[in-house]
């Protein structure tokens, strides 16, 4: 008679995996009898031409490799469904018993946040040890969730299934390709004709780089001359990202203080926070010409940098008497990595690589609406708070 495995600890920590099915990204693998090709085809010779484009990693046949690369993990949601499956939902657990030795299957909870058929989101809960030398951090980053990510064509975020979890009371947004889907430097840059030299410096500092502050001091100095009414100029060219409307309506409903936080600038930072209804705006001053015409390409007063935007958090937590706990912090940026490791939850959305790499957690759904799920309100009860 086979022995059981010893038991747990019996003081637990629960975990809560929240599970999104990539549906604007499914895997499109066509099926053998979906492949468009008949037996009455001929064959190709058998050349580097006849390979489709970005097959052929050279064009010099003594240079092509001997073995083919190797190939990742086969996708399996084409073949079991788009949507998280049963069979998806049973090698999740499976991969969590090989990192988790001595879970039980009956210790985990599902529960589904769509009543759909095909649903996309779901919630796994299951016991953690505290003896374990297993943590949250080391699950976000476990080698056998990565490939079953990849697997199943899903992103997995990972919490302390806590009282706070499901009661946040403060949500914090970087604004530039975050609440809007434009970096607004780069968008006076390019009414100016130097947005190639201001992307490029952009990109480098929000992906840690370069140093926020020099880089930013860098930009402004190339709107030296810009008239001073750029920025209502701009307004009509800002648009939100899908989602964050309705996000904003139902954490309103539920109570929440919301701030942006933001690199970029005061009176596009403020006009938005006013547009959302936010409670706190914060951004950098642009030096304005004593005639008030120009931009004079300087700031002044306190640079809103990685550690600034950190106190900004700490303080409006402080002053509204909220728990850091009870604290989500949201951004695309490095320079947003220390305000969501003080929050309960930070969370990477659309981020660059590196901040994808090490944000607490990272979402790339279609839209920003689905941060709710990380709190464990279902569909049906979203769609009450936004009626």
């Amino acid at each position: 008679m086979a022995t059981r495995p010893p038991a747990f600890d019996v003081s637990f920590t629960h975990i809560v995996a929240t599970l999104f099915y990539k549906v604007d990204k499914p895997h499109n693998a066509l099926l053998p009898d979906q492949v468009p090709h008949t037996p009455q085809d001929t064959i190709p010779a058998a050349s580097l031409e006849t390979l489709r484009d970005g097959a052929s990693p050279t064009k010099n046949l003594e240079a092509y490799p001997l073995e083919p690369p190797t190939q990742g993990p086969d996708a399996l949601d084409n073949l079991y469904g788009n949507y998280i499956s049963q069979s998806c939902l049973n090698d999740f657990t499976t991969t969590l018993a090989s990192i988790l030795p001595g879970l039980e299957r009956e210790t985990i909870a599902i529960r589904k946040l769509e009543r759909s058929h095909h649903c996309r989101v779901v919630e796994t809960t299951f016991p953690l040890p505290s003896a374990s030398n297993i943590s949250v951090e080391t699950l976000r980053r476990h080698e056998s969730i990565s490939r079953f990510e990849l697997e199943w064509n899903v992103e997995c975020v990972f919490q302390a299934d806590t009282i706070h979890r499901r009661y946040k009371r403060l949500a914090v947004f970087d604004m530039d390709s975050t609440l809007i889907q434009q970096e607004v430097i780069d968008e006076i840059a390019s009414l100016i004709g130097v947005e190639k030299e201001v992307s490029a410096i952009t990109a480098a500092a929000m992906n840690g780089e370069l140093d926020f502050e020099a880089s930013l001091r860098a930009r402004c100095k190339l709107l030296k001359g810009v008239p001073a009414t750029v920025f209502e100029t701009l307004r009509p060219r800002i648009t939100l990202n899908e989602g964050v409307k309705e996000l904003i309506a139902a954490l309103k409903r539920l109570g929440f203080k919301t701030a942006v936080l933001s690199g970029g600038f005061t009176p596009l930072t403020g006009w938005m926070g006013q547009q959302l209804g936010l409670d706190y705006a914060y951004a950098n001053h642009l030096v304005v010409s004593e005639d008030g015409q120009t931009l004079t390409g300087e700031l002044t007063g306190e640079i809103v940098h990685a550690q600034k935007k950190r106190q900004h958090v700490l303080e409006i937590s402080q002053k509204e008497g909220i728990l850091l706990d009870q604290v989500v912090c949201i951004g695309d940026g490095a320079n947003d990595l220390p305000m969501m490791g003080v929050a309960g939850l930070g969370v990477a959305f659309h981020a660059k690589p590196k901040v994808q790499l090490l944000a607490p957690a990272r979402l790339n759904t279609k839209s920003m609406q689905d941060l709710l799920y990380l709190f464990g309100i279902t569909k049906e009860e979203q769609d009450e708070l936004l009626n």
